[in-house]
């Protein structure tokens, strides 16, 4: 499983240059994380400072216990082994084939010899869809070759922690939809923490456990993807969008002129070239293949949206039920759905207020917390829990008149 990454306080500065500041955020364990901004907000930056590439001024990296912005030259060394790095450029040698650039960190930190290489070494080949290429230098083939060997390179140790810069640039959408299913499988595999730095707006309502967004020097935020897919912040909402009007400029920092011409186009009716899309709504989130195993990186994420769920807005509680309760409908559905689904569907989770329940089984049925005082009434498409009058016997979900059983509590209330 992979390991967490605890960043608190973080600041970085090149000279008199603030690049941000006081970052404090948490990558999961084995979860799928993204992280956005506009360009130059420093999110490559970011990365590099994660790694212990570059030193920031304060704050602190905690990684599987140590922290890399105190530890020792030999304990960074370590912890290095933990990563695997896609850099934005592939940052490959280019006086070595593709094949030695992506067998480098196996002779460089492992005693495997080179029949055991050659067999992981091409499985990654394969894997990122360079079979053939194998023996060319990075100078011959494209950036997009070359991206994908970057991510081959990064993948051959198994790495406990995967560090994605800009996966997407240079690859045409067909390419990018893989390289975006590849990341999930591999989470699935083996559990990985990944951190992926992008600026496709697809990618980023579509992968991640977690997202954050860097702007005008702070992080403006960072948590589960259902938070930040259904937010109302201007900036936020702005840049999933696409969209020129907002308080994102060609440079960061918009003037008021410039916002208040602006605002009068919108008013007027003039498009800002974004899209239309409902931003109200949590879509499906990309599964693993069907011969992969459950990612239990979901099942651990689903906890923890529930955990949060009661003291988010009205909003993104309507859409975050409604897309868990299509997900688990799905997995009832087809048994072609991803096994995750369906371990999902059937998962016990912890629910605020002490509850466990089997979710969205496809039999109704009435449980209690430990303590006896909760009743939940659960139903194939969503649980429900309230407190109820003494003649009540049914109850209206989803516009729909149902039966449900009735039960007294110790305080004369019925449910």
């Amino acid at each position: 499983m992979g390991v967490e990454v605890a960043v608190e306080g973080l600041t970085k500065s090149f000279g008199s240059q603030n690049i941000w500041r006081d970052v404090s955020l948490t990558l999961p364990a084995g979860e799928v994380n993204a992280l956005l901004g506009p360009s130059g907000t420093g999110k490559s930056v970011f990365l590099k400072t994660l790694i212990g590439l570059l030193h920031p001024e304060q704050g602190s990296v905690i990684i599987d216990g140590t922290d890399i912005v105190q530890c020792s030259a030999k304990e960074l060394y370590e912890i290095r082994k933990l990563f695997g790095v896609l850099f934005q450029d592939g940052a490959l040698f280019g006086s070595m084939t593709l094949y030695d650039n992506i067998a480098f960190p196996l002779r460089e930190h492992t005693k495997k010899n080179e029949d055991e290489i050659r067999r992981i070494v091409m499985d990654k080949v394969e894997l990122v869809g360079l079979a053939g290429a194998e023996d060319k230098l990075p100078g011959e083939i494209s950036g997009g070759m070359r991206k994908r060997a970057g991510l081959a390179r990064a993948l051959v140790l198994d790495p406990e922690i995967i560090l994605c810069d800009e996966p997407d640039s240079g690859l045409d959408p067909v390419r990018t939809a893989y390289i975006s299913q590849l990341l999930i499988d591999i989470n699935a595999e083996i559990d990985a923490t990944i951190l992926i730095v992008t600026h496709n707006i697809n990618i980023a309502r579509t992968i991640p456990d977690n997202i954050g967004m860097l702007f005008r020097k702070e992080l403006v935020m960072f948590g589960p993807r259902e938070v930040l897919l259904t937010s109302d912040q201007p900036v936020v909402k702005q840049f999933l969008s696409g969209d020129r009007f907002g308080p994102i400029g060609m440079s960061e920092e918009k003037d008021e002129a410039v916002a208040a011409a602006e605002a009068a186009m919108q008013a007027a009716g003039i498009a800002g070239g974004g899209t239309k899309d409902d931003f109200s709504e949590v879509i499906p989130q990309v599964q693993p293949n069907p011969d992969m195993p459950v990612r239990q990186a979901a099942i651990r994420h689903r906890q923890n949206v529930l955990n949060i769920i009661n003291d988010l807005p009205a909003g993104a509680q309507a859409a975050i039920r409604a897309s868990i309760a299509d997900e688990d409908r799905r997995a009832a559905e087809s048994p072609e759905h991803s096994a995750t689904l369906v371990a999902m569907a059937n998962h016990q989770f912890d629910y605020p207020g002490g509850v466990a329940v089997d979710q969205y089984g496809t039999d109704t049925e009435v449980v209690s917390s430990a303590g006896g005082a909760t009743e939940v009434i659960e139903t194939p498409t969503q649980v429900i829990t309230a407190d109820y009058e003494a003649d009540t016997d049914t109850i209206v979900i989803d516009d729909r008149t149902e039966e449900v059983t009735t039960v007294t509590r110790e305080d004369g209330t019925r449910e």
